[in-house]
């Protein structure tokens, strides 16, 4: 046995980001996959090591850590002579890196994932306004069409360079929800070509929702991000 542990639950952003640069690393680990709808990350496994009940949470040896982007930048320190280098040690780079990275955590998350998704899925259909749906697709819709014109002006293949970094760590799973959720790339030429690649990395594919697998997420509840 490794001594490394993952809790994770499918298609979940936060849960697949270090699941990637564990496989990106080569790193050996238990792998525990929990149901949401059965509210596995409050059972008394996850409970046990991680008292807020929620997944992604790893364990290596003794050390616990329970925030997804902690467990990806604590990866990269430990296991940074192993696999693939993640995190540049040329200081332009690795600000490059780390500017990416964090401007797609930050920027992804707020305007494409809680602005449109989570707002259109959270929010009863009766309570929801038609000014706000605007709203947050426009936001969206500028969002993308940053990283698009990005992509297509930066004259490599990935988020931050020419090699796959954490930068596309952060950004490619936001995507991935994205697609999954019909939004049509057709309209965003860089970004549906830069999808299309990574989506073909092994790390990706080794990682990919088990059950998106499955069949479709019910893409005609969320057709108006065709709209986009």
């Amino acid at each position: 046995m490794s001594g490394r542990l993952l809790f994770w639950g499918s298609g979940s952003i936060p849960c697949w980001k270090p699941m990637l640069v564990l496989a990106e690393k080569g790193i050996d680990y238990e792998s525990k996959q929990i149901s949401f709808s059965e509210k596995g990350h409050k059972g008394p496994e996850v409970m046990a090591i991680n008292p807020r009940g929620q997944v992604p949470t790893f364990k290596d040896g003794e050390t616990v850590i329970c925030e997804s982007n902690a467990i990806c930048f604590w990866l990269e320190s430990m296991y940074s002579k192993q696999g693939t280098e993640l995190i540049p040690s040329d200081p332009k780079e690795k600000a490059k890196v780390l500017q990416k990275a964090f401007e797609s955590a930050e920027n992804m998350q707020t305007k494409a994932m809680q602005g449109v998704l989570y707002y259109y899925m959270k929010t009863k259909e009766e309570d929801r306004k038609e000014e706000t749906i605007k709203e947050n697709l426009d936001n969206c819709r500028n969002e993308l069409t940053v990283w698009d014109k990005y992509l297509g002006e930066c004259g490599h293949d990935f988020v931050a360079g020419k090699q796959f970094t954490l930068a596309d760590i952060f950004f490619f799973p936001f995507l991935a929800w994205a697609w999954r959720m019909s939004l049509d790339f057709n309209k965003f030429p860089n970004i549906k070509k830069y999808f299309e690649s990574v989506k073909e990395r092994p790390s990706v594919k080794a990682t990919w929702p088990p059950h998106w697998n499955e069949g479709e997420a019910q893409p005609e509840k969320m057709a108006y991000l065709k709209s986009l």
